[in-house]
C-alpha cells in the first residue's frame, strides 16, 4: 500500500505555501504550472483531503492543508537540525534562510548587508520580505526577523545587533517659520508627521523626563496634515519642512550629521528602539542562521564605529 504522505511532498508542499500560487510555484520550482497542479492533485488524492483552495487570481490553505504545513515545516526543520548536529552543514552555511524585517529599515540597512552576506556565503539562499508589521513570534514563517525593540515572548532568542535610539526632529526651514518647542506641550502646536506602523499607538508620542529622582512620561497626542505607514516617505516629508518628526537614529543621523535636519527636545528620552534579531530557539543551531546573525551583528557595529 503506498504511503499517504511522502518525504519528497513536504518541501514541496511548504514552497507551494510560500509562493501562495501555482504559477509562482513553478517558477520556484523551475518546473511547469501544470506540473506543479498535477503533483498537488497527486498529493490530495494519496491524502483524502482537499489541501488548497483555488481560484482564478490567488491560493489558499484549507484547514487540513494548514495542518499540513505546520507539520511538513516542523518536519524539515528537524531534519535541517539533525544535519547540523551530524556536521552535515556545520563547516560552510547553507540552504535557505528566509528573513522578515521592516520596509524603511529593511530597504535601506538590510537589504545591503544581505548582498555582502551572500558573497561572503554564496552557498545560503536567502528571501528576504518586508512588511509593515514584524510577524507573530509563534509563526514559523521566518528564520531571523529584524525588528525594533526587544520582544516579550520567552520562547524566542532575541540578540542586540545595535543600539538605537528615536529623535524628534524637523528641517530648519520649518524650525525657523514655525519655532522650536521648548517641551512636550509646545508640540500640540506643531505640525507632526504620523507614522501607522506595527502595534504601536498612532497619533501618540510618549516623552520621559527625570524630575528629581523620577522618571516622568508625557504622553502627547499630535496632530499633522501628513500620515504614512512608510518611514522613508516620513522622513522626505520631514526634509521638505512639513513638520517635526519622531524617526529612528539610524534612519535620520545622515541627515542631522549634514544639518538638513534639526534635533529638538533632545533632553526627553522615547521609548526603547534597540535592533535586534529574533529567531525560534532550535534555528540557533543552524550554521546559516548563526553565521548570518553574527554578520548582522559585526556589520552594525563597524557602521556605528564609523
Amino acid at each position: 500500500m503506498p504511503a499517504t504522505i511522502q518525504p519528497a511532498d513536504l518541501a514541496f508542499f511548504s514552497t507551494l505555501a510560500a509562493c501562495g500560487s501555482l504559477s509562482a510555484a513553478a517558477r520556484e520550482l523551475g518546473v511547469s504550472t501544470p506540473a506543479v497542479s498535477k503533483r498537488l492533485a497527486q498529493m490530495e488524492a494519496r491524502a483524502g483531503v482537499a489541501l488548497v483552495t483555488r481560484t482564478t487570481r490567488r491560493m489558499g490553505l484549507t484547514p487540513e492543508g494548514e495542518v499540513y504545513l505546520e507539520h511538513a515545516r516542523r518536519i524539515l526543520g528537524g531534519i535541517d537540525e539533525l544535519e547540523e548536529l551530524l556536521g552535515v552543514a556545520k563547516a560552510v552555511p547553507q540552504g535557505l534562510l528566509r528573513v522578515n524585517a521592516t520596509l524603511g529599515f529593511g530597504r535601506s540597512h538590510v537589504a545591503p548587508l544581505i548582498s555582502a552576506f551572500v558573497g561572503q556565503y554564496p552557498q545560503v539562499d536567502v528571501q528576504l520580505q518586508l512588511s509593515v508589521s514584524p510577524p507573530p513570534l509563534t509563526e514559523d514563517s521566518f528564520d531571523v526577523c529584524i525588528r525594533f525593540g526587544a520582544p516579550p515572548d520567552t520562547r524566542v532568542i532575541a540578540r542586540r545587533l545595535a543600539a538605537n535610539r528615536r529623535l524628534l526632529c524637523a528641517s530648519p526651514a520649518y524650525l525657523q517659520q514655525h519655532g522650536v518647542p521648548k517641551a512636550p506641550a509646545d508640540l500640540a502646536r506643531h505640525k507632526c508627521i504620523g507614522i501607522r506602523q506595527g502595534e504601536e499607538a498612532y497619533g501618540v508620542w510618549r516623552l520621559t523626563a527625570l524630575q528629581g529622582r523620577q522618571a516622568v512620561t508625557r504622553v502627547v497626542k499630535i496632530r499633522g496634515n501628513l500620515t504614512t505607514n512608510d518611514g522613508g516617505i516620513a522622513v522626505s516629508w520631514a526634509l521638505a519642512g512639513h513638520g517635526i518628526l519622531l524617526r529612528a537614529q539610524w534612519d535620520v543621523e545622515r541627515y542631522l550629521r549634514e544639518g538638513r535636519l534639526v534635533e529638538v527636545l533632545a533632553q526627553y528620552a522615547t521609548p526603547d528602539a534597540d535592533i535586534y534579531a529574533v529567531y525560534p530557539q532550535r534555528h540557533q543551531l543552524t550554521a546559516r542562521v548563526r553565521t548570518f546573525v553574527d554578520f548582522l551583528a559585526e556589520s552594525f557595529q563597524k557602521q556605528n564605529e564609523g
